[in-house]
């Protein structure tokens, strides 16, 4: 069975970190299907994406969320959407692991870091974070054995 994987990271938010979430897709696609790979396209503006309704990106991401067998989410970014998925994500009781780069004179909101449900991992270069990601997905493997 291939692990599937949901990607949370800003879009509407701030597109600031699309680098970081293409570096991070790509390392998830080694290890199962990421079901949120658009997160990452360049293309893609603070405005989102524009060929769907807001509806239809919403029953979507609630379709993909519950499909997911995990969460990734790269939360340096401040975004509501991101934020909304972790809450529904973590009412359907699905693993989440949420990734902040460090950053001066910056920190998580406290919504997330005083969420003892989450993973919260801290991180200053994308190899960290990736070794994180293995940690994780390799504990959630061996509960499925």
């Amino acid at each position: 069975m291939e692990l599937k994987i949901y990607f949370a990271g800003s879009i509407r938010g701030g597109r600031d970190d699309k680098e970081q979430y293409l570096k991070l897709i790509t390392y998830l696609k080694t290890h199962g299907k990421v079901l949120t790979e658009h997160v990452a396209d360049p293309s893609l503006t603070p405005k989102g994406e524009e060929n769907l309704t807001d509806i239809q990106i919403y029953n979507r991401d609630i379709d993909w969320i519950k499909e997911s067998d995990i969460i990734i989410a790269e939360t340096t970014a401040p975004s509501l959407g991101v934020g909304y998925e972790l809450a529904y994500a973590e009412k359907l009781n699905k693993p989440i692991l949420c990734l902040y780069k460090i950053k001066p004179n910056k920190r998580l909101s406290a919504m997330l870091s005083g969420n003892q449900y989450f993973k919260i991992i801290n991180y200053n270069q994308i190899d960290e974070a990736k070794e994180h990601i293995k940690d994780f997905i390799k504990t959630f493997n061996n509960i499925l054995i």
